[in-house]
């Protein structure tokens, strides 16, 4: 329909449905490439997140692993007890789902496992507060 035939009141009803038109398809594609952009930022903090977990776990298991090593030849009740916590710590550790982010249990899982590896540290007398990164090359979680 042509707005000169319209006269003022078809061109103003014309001009807001333009304008609802232009705001709905904006809105469109402001949700498209916010989306888009909101999954590749979730992507990112998952795969870092995700990394820093994995680095944390593994260190935990190379940890238990050396000092189940090393206690295997010794046969006092002492080291039989430190040996029994390694193989509980290596058990959960082993039992961990790295591949499920999904996992509702995924935070309390992790913090079990910290709080035992803290025990295990307790048991062998060295202490658990490592740093892992630039900071005077050493660990931690």
């Amino acid at each position: 329909c042509d707005c000169a035939l319209l006269g003022s009141t078809g061109r103003l009803t014309k001009l807001c449905f333009c304008t609802a038109r232009f705001h709905g398809e904006g809105y469109q594609e402001g949700l498209a490439e916010g989306s888009h952009a909101g999954m590749a930022e979730g992507r990112r903090h998952g795969a870092l997140h995700g990394a820093r977990m994995g680095s944390e776990i593994g260190c935990y298991l190379g940890f238990a692993l050396t000092w189940h090593c090393l206690l295997q030849k010794c046969t006092d009740p002492k080291s039989s007890k430190k040996l029994r916590a390694l193989d509980s710590l290596i058990a959960m550790i082993q039992k961990f789902p790295y591949e499920d982010p999904t996992y509702d249990k995924l935070q309390e899982d992790l913090e079990k496992i910290r709080g035992k590896f803290k025990q295990v540290c307790s048991m062998l007398n060295i202490q658990s507060d490592f740093r892992l990164g630039n900071e005077r090359s050493s660990l931690t979680f």
